[in-house]
């Protein structure tokens, strides 16, 4: 039962010769060079009335880097105490010798005694102080370690004494004929700037997260990631600028690039500045900042920066009808010099523009094997990744949800076959996270909402909410709560959700609010949005969105008894999404011409063009377009039934009842509860008309019960297409 109770909470780990322990959440554990620390804070405390004040200043300034830096070997400490003090680390080296050499309850004392430096009226160390706070995390840690952990401890604290014993036997003679001022000398440029021999690294464990993120704070580019990782406008810029400043002034790139080293600097100095502002959305000051970009480059006749300024010039750019030519000439420079990092993603970007532009799919697959080829060609696996991650969203675009799951499923387990280690996560790249968002909407769609869940679950384990791609994830897990809310009936849940939509989509959370407003059956205010909403999406040349909001208004017009005016709407949906391809909502948009031509009573004409839709809403879309789909075969069999023989309009019926079973079968998938009701109100009918008394007050029971749950929409059940 303890080992079980440790592997829970204490998760104990030995690695080269280190305990470290993360004990309920504490963010340090106990090392023999902290302990090493502790000691020295203990004596420091003791010697302090002996001390003059220079000794003491500083010793102040090396305990805050000793406190934060990474672990080092007995040796580097001392020598770093002997500059300071030579008196203090011979004490501190006779305290440790005495501690290791002893017993283990020595080691127990000494922890014990540490609280005491906080008593007293005037103690000796504050608790909020640096030092303080320091003390406390490691008492905590010490205190939660097991005795077998307590045990592992006191073993490292002799090895981590014997191996500097052992270094400094072989090294007595040269240190005693080395001179003081060489000594420091060597120190400084060795000891702490050069590389850690194979005894020093033994000592060194995992850094602890104040290590880590002390490190980092002194990495000024990281710092910049870092910052542009967790959207941190003012961090990121004030890192990149001191980046580059600390790069001119070291000169650091001139020794090999002669007079061009500042230069240089500079130039991409600007064109990390002009990224930085297109990320955040500055676009005018990611202009400027391109611009001088450009100017320095031309100036130095640099191709390669040219090149990567040409290509955020088509970002910033791209909404401009010459932008493509501007993409074409990237490519094609790119490839001229030799930079296949660039001509793959121009070609890949070329891909997105003419996939929004309505070209073939396999036009649009034949340049992406072409790119492909320079990837394998070149290694480049991380443009593998986006490469797959496109063809997946073009699929979707497209309206072919089969290949869309195939391709997201390949890039999944091409990856799964990489070496990761424990507790680190790899591929963190927006390409994955648009496969799993792709992949998390595609199994909502299908009414797998426990998988969809897991999926998400995983989004938000490997993009936290303060990362840079999380706003992917938490936009389609909006978009999944508001549908099965509107499926369920619950429109007060779906009005929470369109704020958090807005927030993160303006286009699609506006779309969203016109849905609500329809449903809720304001009429009126759902079609002024929906107005504003079209000319909006026809200026941006979203065309997908288009054709959505003319469906929507589409069927406005039916529920306002206004069927007529609805056909031009539906007819120009249709040719929008047959001139740019969209299968899938150019079948959507034939099932509402069949409904109208039902509701305008010519039920044999509507059955005769749902062949040309049903197929390919069959095989590739959600749960809920497949049941609305045979609901209006069975709507249009029972409408084509009424002229028909008795014989003959017995089996048409009995052939309706079964595409209503089917139909009743995909809403109940999705818990789609008013499609249900219209479902059972239909059956009801039917198996009256039959004379079959059982099933109908089955089906009126049924009914009854969903009726009561949801609130009535006030138009008639065979107004309703969905």
């Amino acid at each position: 039962m303890a080992s079980v109770h440790e592997s829970l909470y204490f998760n104990p780990m030995m690695t080269n010769g280190v305990v470290h322990a993360n004990v309920f959440g504490t963010k340090d554990w106990v090392t023999p060079y902290k302990m090493a620390l502790l000691v020295l804070v203990g004596e420091l405390g003791r010697a302090g009335p002996h001390l003059s004040l220079l000794e003491r200043r500083r010793l102040n300034r090396l305990l805050l880097p000793l406190l934060q830096g990474p672990d080092m070997t007995l040796s580097r400490l001392i020598k770093a105490i002997e500059e300071c003090c030579p008196h203090l680390a011979s004490s501190v080296q006779i305290r440790i010798k005495l501690m290791a050499g002893g017993e283990l309850k020595d080691m127990e004392q000494f922890f014990d005694d540490l609280s005491e430096a906080f008593s007293g009226t005037e103690p000796e160390v504050h608790k909020t102080s640096v030092v303080g706070l320091f003390l406390r995390h490691m008492i905590l840690a010490y205190n939660k370690l097991s005795f077998s952990q307590v045990y592992k401890l006191y073993t490292a604290l002799q090895q981590y004494f014997q191996n500097d014993e052992k270094k400094s036997g072989g090294d007595e003679t040269e240190m005693e004929l080395t001179h003081c001022g060489e000594l420091e000398g060597k120190m400084e440029k060795d000891e702490f700037d050069g590389p850690l021999r194979e005894e020093e690294i033994s000592c060194n464990g995992p850094l602890s997260q104040k290590q880590a993120e002390y490190f980092l704070s002194q990495q000024h580019y990281l710092s910049y990631l870092n910052g542009l990782r967790v959207q941190d406008v003012f961090s990121s810029t004030h890192s990149l600028l001191h980046y580059f400043d600390r790069l001119i002034l070291t000169g650091a790139e001139s020794k090999s690039n002669g007079d061009e080293g500042c230069g240089r600097s500079l130039r991409y100095a600007a064109l990390n500045l002009a990224a930085l502002h297109c990320r955040f959305g500055h676009y005018q000051q990611a202009e400027l900042a391109l611009q001088e970009a450009i100017r320095i480059a031309q100036e130095s006749n640099d191709h390669v920066c040219l090149q990567h300024c040409l290509s955020w010039l088509y970002i910033l750019e791209q909404k401009r009808s010459d932008s493509c030519v501007l993409l074409e000439h990237s490519v094609k420079k790119a490839v001229y010099f030799g930079l296949p990092y660039l001509a793959s993603l121009g070609i890949q970007s070329l891909v997105q523009q003419r996939a929004f532009a309505g070209k073939t799919a396999n036009k649009l697959m034949g340049a992406l094997k072409d790119s492909d080829l320079l990837h394998w060609k070149h290694s480049l696996s991380e443009l593998i990744d986006i490469s797959i991650a496109q063809k997946t969203a073009i699929w979707r675009l497209y309206g072919r949800s089969t290949m869309a799951l195939q391709q997201a499923q390949m890039l999944l387990s091409m990856n799964s076959l990489e070496a990761v280690n424990v507790g680190v996560q790899q591929n963190n790249t927006e390409s994955f996270a648009v496969v799993l968002c792709h992949l998390a909407e595609l199994h909502a769609e299908q009414g797998y909402f426990t998988a969809a869940s897991e999926i998400l679950k995983h989004l938000k384990e490997r993009f936290p909410p303060n990362s840079q791609h999380a706003q992917l994830w938490m936009l389609f897990e909006q978009k999944i709560q508001f549908d099965r809310a509107m499926n369920d009936g619950k429109y007060h849940v779906a009005g929470s959700l369109v704020a958090g939509i807005t927030a993160l989509n303006s286009t699609e959370g506006v779309y969203r609010k016109a849905i609500l407003l329809k449903a809720q059956n304001q009429m009126s205010e759902a079609h002024k949005l929906l107005q504003k909403l079209l000319i909006h999406c026809q200026k941006i040349k979203n065309t997908e969105m288009v054709i959505s909001v003319l469906l929507s208004i589409a069927e406005l017009y039916w529920r306002s008894l206004c069927h007529t005016i609805a056909l031009p709407v539906l007819l120009q949906a249709l040719a929008l999404s047959q001139e740019y391809r969209l299968q899938y909502l150019a079948s959507e948009t034939i099932l509402n011409l069949a409904f109208s031509q039902l509701i305008l009573g010519i039920p044999e004409q509507a059955l005769s063009i749902l062949h040309m839709a049903i197929e390919p809403i069959l095989a590739h879309g959600a749960v809920l377009d497949k049941g609305a789909a045979i609901f209006l075969v069975a709507k249009c069999q029972v409408a084509s039934a009424a002229s028909y023989p008795p014989q003959k309009k017995a089996e048409a019926l009995e052939s309706a009842i079964l595409n209503l079973n089917e139909a009743k079968t995909y809403f109940a998938k999705v818990d789609c509860k008013e499609q249900l009701r219209d479902v059972l109100y239909l059956q009801a009918r039917l198996f009256h008309s039959l004379g079959k008394a059982q099933e109908r007050n089955q089906c009126a029971m049924l009914f009854r019960q969903l009726h009561q749950e949801l609130p009535v929409r006030g138009v008639p059940l065979i107004n309703a297409f969905k």
